[in-house]
This record gives C-alpha cells, structure tokens and sequence, in this order.
C-alpha cells in the first residue's frame, strides 16, 4: 500500500508556535506611575463621602501628588520617550490641526482619528495640570484652612478631574472600536503588536518596582500612624455610610 502519512515540516509548527511580533513603546516605570495614579485617585473619590475613610481618603491624596511630583521628575530628566515635552508638542499640534479642517469638505473624515488622539493628549495634559491644585486643595480643606472655601474648590477641582478621566476613557474606547484592536494593551504589556525595532530600548522594570514599593510602604506607615488604620472593619463602615446619607 502507498504511504498516505502526511509529512509535518518542523520548520512550520516552531512558527505557529512563536508568538506574534511586537514592539515595546511604554517603559514599565510609566506605565506602574499610570496605574498607581489611576488607583489612587478612584480609591480617593469613593472614599470621599465618608468621614469613617478619611485616614484613606487622605492618604491617597498624599499618593497622588508624591506620584505626581515623581512623573515630573521622571518627565524632566528620564528618558526621551519619558519626556513631558513629547506629551506637550502633541497638544500644541492642536491650532494646526484645527487650520486643516477649514474649508475642506472632506477633511472631518480624514482628521477624525488625529482629532481623537489630540484629545486624549490634551486630557492627559490637563489631568497632570490639575493634580497639583486638586492635591494642595485637598490638604487645605484637611487642615480647616479658609472654612468651606477650600472644600468647595476641592469638590469642583475633583469632578473636573473625574469628567477628564471619563473623557479619556471614552475616546479611547471609541479609537479602540474604529481601529479594532485594544488601545489600552500598552499601558498593560507595554508592547504593540508588529514588526520592526523597540521604540523603548530599556523597559527599567526596576525603577518600576522601586516605585511599587515606595507607595506601599508609605501606605504601611501611614496605617500604622492611624489609631483605627486606614481600612477600618465593614460592620463600622457601614454604620458611617449610612449615619452619612441621613
């Protein structure tokens, strides 16, 4: 009988078997600073209600700015695809971008994904330029500086901030369906998919744990520093909420 046995080139299952090609575009300190800022001002805001979270409430507003004050270091002198100036010369394409869609019929369709990038950029932007404002009216507001001044400022700076956020979120998401792939992958793996040389040589996965590691320990102190601790039980908990909403 004729040998019906199909021939398997080894040469084709080590491809199949490989991962796709991708290149690095996000360093790993960046995207911990994304994430741990992200954190710090959702874990903020729905602490902000309760006066039983106030020691958390508190310390996550120390976080953000400590993180903050990082991200302008690291944006000042890190390296070049760190820098805060890459961030800004987006933004200001802003006036030439809106000069483009004059008097061209076609020209909404044609910049719409630029447009959409241009405000991410620009929320961005704003989000790093409010933290600051929205920290310091924080602690002013926590030392009983000015009366419900501060309070006011700080309750306004923190939904302008919020609504930045589901701004950003928002266009992202819509970028993502246009472009049919996940937008926000870099900022997990810090790689997008493709061919070609890494725009991020060095990933410095070790700055990205010192930094990890900063934040948590100054979370431990600061826990300790609070007589009930910064997550005090449920059943208490529960008792402020609902002593709050009467």
């Amino acid at each position: 009988m004729p040998d019906t046995t199909t021939t398997v080139d080894t040469s084709d299952l080590a491809r199949a078997a490989a991962p796709a090609p991708s290149r690095r575009v996000v360093d790993a300190p960046t995207r911990m600073f994304h994430w741990l800022f992200a954190l710090s001002f959702a874990g903020a805001w729905l602490s902000a209600e309760s006066e039983h979270w106030r020691a958390l409430h508190v310390t996550l507003g120390y976080t953000l700015a400590g993180l903050l004050a990082w991200r302008v270091v690291y944006g000042l002198v890190g390296p070049r695809h760190a820098r805060l100036s890459l961030l800004w010369r987006r933004v200001a394409g802003a006036p030439a971008w809106l000069r483009s869609l004059v008097g061209r019929a076609d020209a909404g369709d044609r910049s719409a994904p630029q447009g959409a990038h241009l405000a991410m950029a620009a929320a961005i932007v704003a989000m790093l330029l409010l933290a600051g404002p929205l920290a310091l009216s924080g602690y002013a507001t926590y030392e009983e500086w000015g009366g419900d001044a501060f309070e006011d400022v700080h309750e306004f700076l923190a939904n302008t901030f919020l609504a930045l956020v589901l701004l950003h979120l928002t266009v992202l998401a819509l970028l993502s369906a246009v472009r049919r792939r996940n937008l926000a992958l870099p900022m997990l793996s810090g790689r997008v998919p493709g061919r070609g040389p890494d725009l991020v040589r060095h990933n410095r996965r070790a700055l990205a744990v010192l930094l990890l590691l900063a934040v948590v320990a100054f979370g431990v102190w600061q826990h300790r520093q609070t007589p009930r601790g910064l997550l005090p039980d449920a059943a208490t908990a529960l008792r402020s909420i609902e002593h709050d909403d009467d």
